[in-house]
Parts: structure tokens; C-alpha cells; sequence
């Protein structure tokens, strides 16, 4: 299943309801919410659309923590009354109308994404239209304004279950409360995203692709330690069994279209015509990828990170995968979007390494190896509910059931309809 790139941004507390509760625990931050810190204030004039604006505030931070603490307040008062609603499986869109868009209203309104002055009414007008966007981003779906399956199953979950997912991530979010570091990365493997830090701000956020369901990308702290630019790719063990032997008994061809050349145990090349797919005898030999950022499956970066799983950051020549709300895609590894970006961050801090210098090394197309001055911290994690300061509240999918609340399902039946956009 494809669907338009998931927006990774935060808004502003548009639902009243969330931004009043908030008051009670903190009246100067509700005050903040209402005249100041607003990024995107809710509009039912049908001529605007909902402007997702992007909030600073890193994952990792204790302004997300205290954020979070206040949000399950709300959240326990809004399961002792209640919770809200199932709705059905009906699509709508603008300008649908009946029960089942009286029922939507009644969803948003319940969880802060539309305005309780709203809540009547059986026409799909722009004022469910921007409040359904808003609850798509919060939900790292694409905030596309029309019920699909995807957006029905978010919503869907019951308050209660909202409930015990966030106070299970406001543990996650504690166990990283000290002292991150002045620049750090964060690798949010449930929202498939990676964020750049600098001084408590999130310099740069970039959509990822994260390991499948059965190829987990494992959750660990380490430091991102060197940049290797146009680098080879030597397959693992685990894909050359999984991936490259199946592919080699439909395709003969698929070795030598990909540039992927196969050597003995002595170093020397040999023909892939000279190994028996039919068995494993291929698990033997070591298969290493020409660079080039067109189809080395690294594209044309490296980042090394020292971890006992053996994974690390990339670039992919297949960018299509981060145009698609469920990027869980890779064998362990983590590829990223506007990987340029991103470099520039890590070697912000070692000399010789601006944005020109970066462009030439690409444009290389040679080997060329960029040890960091300064190391840059990297967590990756799994945080599945999160808050921000600006009110806004975000559920993301329990990807690997780490969460143990059954949440992870609908990914699972997700990703086996996904396309075999590339597989490493």
C-alpha cells in the first residue's frame, strides 16, 4: 500500500479541548498556546487549508517529557469519561454527508482536533476537513483531509489504549532525560524518522526507511564516528541467503544488471554462473556492489556508527520509499532522505568539510573517507506517544508490538501489500 510521504511535523494545539486542560495544569504555557506559540491556528474558512508547520522541540527533550506528563492528565480525565467512539469504515471526504460524518465530528471533537462549536452536523464541510489533516499528522499519517483505512484505524484505537501507550513512552521519554549531549541525532524507529539536534532544537528532520517487521532495526546509543562517501557495498550474509540467492534462481541476470561482483575465499573474482543457485553454495563466497549513488544500495554515503548489530545510515538510490506514510523497508539499516542535509550536520564541527567541499566528494565519485572531528551521539529509539509544548499530541504505530498493547497489526498487513521497493 503507497501512500503520499507522512508529514513528521508538529502543529500547534488548533483543539480547544487539549489547550484548555492544559490551562488547568499550566495556565501560563495554555496562555503561550493561545496568543503565542501557535504554529497553525484552526481555520473553517473552506478557502484555507490546514498549514502543518514543524515544531522544534526534539523527541528526546525535557520539554517533550513535562509535555507528555501534562497530556496524560488529560488523557485520564478523558477515559473517565468516556473516551470516545468507534467510527465506521466508510470513506468520506468533502462534501460527504449522513450519520457516519456526524460521527466524525464527534471523534475529532473528542480528541482536540476540532472545535467543540463544530461538533454538529452531517456535511464533510472544511471544518472536518482541516481538523481530520490535523489529527492525520498527529497520527504520522499523510494529511490528506479524507477517511481511508489508515486514518479509520488510527483513530480508532480506543482512549483507554491511547492512555497506556503514553504512559509507557513517558517512561522511554525518562530514561533519556539527562544530559544528551550540545549536538546529538535521534532515530525514531516507530515514526521511521531521523531528527539532528543543536542546542535542545531540532536542526533538521528527514524521513527514513527502517528494518521490516521481521528484519528489525534494534534500538541501541552509540556515536556516528566517520562519513564514507561513494563507498562499496558488501552484502551480508543474511540477505545473500534471504534476498540475493531467490532473486538469482528467477533472474540469472540479477547480479550483473546490479553490478554485483562475487569473490573466493582467495579474492578472486569469479562468474556468477559458476555457482550452483539451486543450493546455498553462494553463502560461501562474498558479493560486494560498485559504488555509484544510481544503484549501490548505499547510494553515494555511508555513515559509520560502532554498534554489535552491524548497521548503519545511507543514502538509496530507491527515493521513492520516502514518499510512502509506512517506510519499513530495510534489513536493519536506516536510509535517509536529504542525506546531504544531514552530512553537513554531523561534519559541521570538522574542518575542510563545508557544503563545497561535501558536493566535490560526491561528485567524485571516488572513495573518500570523513572521520568526524567531534563524534556526534546517536540514539536510536522506539517512542510510539509523545507530546510537544505547543499541545499537540502524537501516536505513531507499534511497529515491533514493543509496546505490547496490539497495536502493531494493521502495520504488519500494511507492509505485506507494500511493493518490493527495495529490499535492503
Amino acid at each position: 500500500m503507497k501512500a503520499r510521504i507522512a508529514r513528521f511535523s508538529t502543529v500547534a494545539a488548533g483543539g480547544l479541548v487539549l489547550a484548555a486542560s492544559l490551562a488547568a495544569a499550566a495556565p501560563a504555557t495554555a496562555q503561550q498556546l493561545a496568543f503565542g506559540q501557535a504554529e497553525w491556528q484552526q481555520n473553517y474558512d473552506s478557502a484555507q487549508r490546514a498549514r502543518v508547520s514543524r515544531s522544534n522541540t526534539p523527541t528526546l527533550s525535557p520539554d517533550a517529557l513535562a509535555a507528555t506528563e501534562q497530556t496524560i492528565g488529560y488523557y485520564r480525565a478523558l477515559v473517565e469519561r468516556g473516551g470516545w467512539a468507534q467510527i465506521g469504515n466508510e470513506r468520506l471526504r468533502l462534501g460527504s454527508r449522513g450519520r457516519a460524518v456526524q460521527a466524525l465530528r464527534e471523534r475529532l471533537v473528542a480528541s482536540g482536533d476540532l472545535d467543540p462549536s463544530a461538533a454538529q452536523g452531517d456535511i464533510f464541510d472544511s471544518y472536518v476537513e482541516a481538523a481530520l489533516r490535523r489529527a492525520q499528522d498527529r497520527h504520522g499519517l499523510s494529511a490528506t483531509g479524507a477517511l481511508n483505512p489508515g486514518t479509520i484505524a488510527a483513530l480508532n484505537v480506543p482512549a483507554d489504549v491511547r492512555l497506556r501507550q503514553l504512559e509507557l513512552n513517558l517512561v522511554r521519554l525518562r530514561s533519556y532525560s539527562g544530559n544528551l549531549g550540545h549536538r546529538y541525532v535521534v532515530v525514531n524507529l516507530p515514526g521511521a524518522v531521523v531528527e539532528t539536534v543543536e542546542n535542545n532544537h531540532v536542526v533538521t528532520r528527514h524521513a527514513a526507511g527502517v528494518g521490516k517487521t521481521d528484519r528489525q532495526s534494534p534500538i541501541f546509543n552509540s556515536k556516528i564516528t566517520e562519513i564514507n562517501f561513494n563507498p562499496f557495498w558488501t552484502v551480508p550474509a543474511s540477505i545473500i541467503r534471504k534476498d540475493l540467492i531467490p532473486k538469482m534462481r528467477k533472474d540469472p541476470t540479477y547480479l550483473t544488471d546490479n553490478k554485483i561482483r562475487i569473490y573466493n575465499a582467495q579474492g578472486e573474482e569469479i562468474r556468477p554462473e559458476q555457482v550452483d543457485w539451486n543450493t546455498y553454495e553462494a553463502t560461501r563466497y562474498r558479493f560486494r556492489q560498485d559504488p555509484g549513488a544510481d544503484l549501490n544500495s548505499m547510494g553515494f554515503v555511508r555513515i559509520n556508527i560502532p554498534n554489535p548489530y552491524g548497521v548503519y545510515m545511507h543514502d538509496t538510490p530507491a527515493k521513492g520509499v520516502f514518499g510512502d506514510d509506512f517506510r519499513f523497508v530495510s534489513s536493519g539499516c536506516v536510509r535517509m532522505q536529504n542525506v546531504r542535509d544531514y552530512i553537513g550536520f554531523l561534519l559541521a564541527d570538522t574542518p575542510g568539510w563545508g557544503r563545497e567541499q561535501i558536493e566535490a566528494a560526491i561528485d567524485s565519485g571516488k572513495r573518500i573517507d570523513a572521520p568526524l572531528a567531534n563524534p556526534v551521539p546517536v540514539f536510536w529509539t522506539y517512542i510510539t506517544a509523545w507530546a510537544t509544548p505547543d499541545g499537540l499530541v502524537q501516536f505513531r504505530s507499534d511497529i515491533y508490538n514493543r509496546d505490547g498493547l496490539g497495536l502493531g497489526g494493521q502495520i504488519a498487513a500494511l507492509e505485506a501489500n507494500d511493493s518490493e521497493a527495495s529490499q535492503y
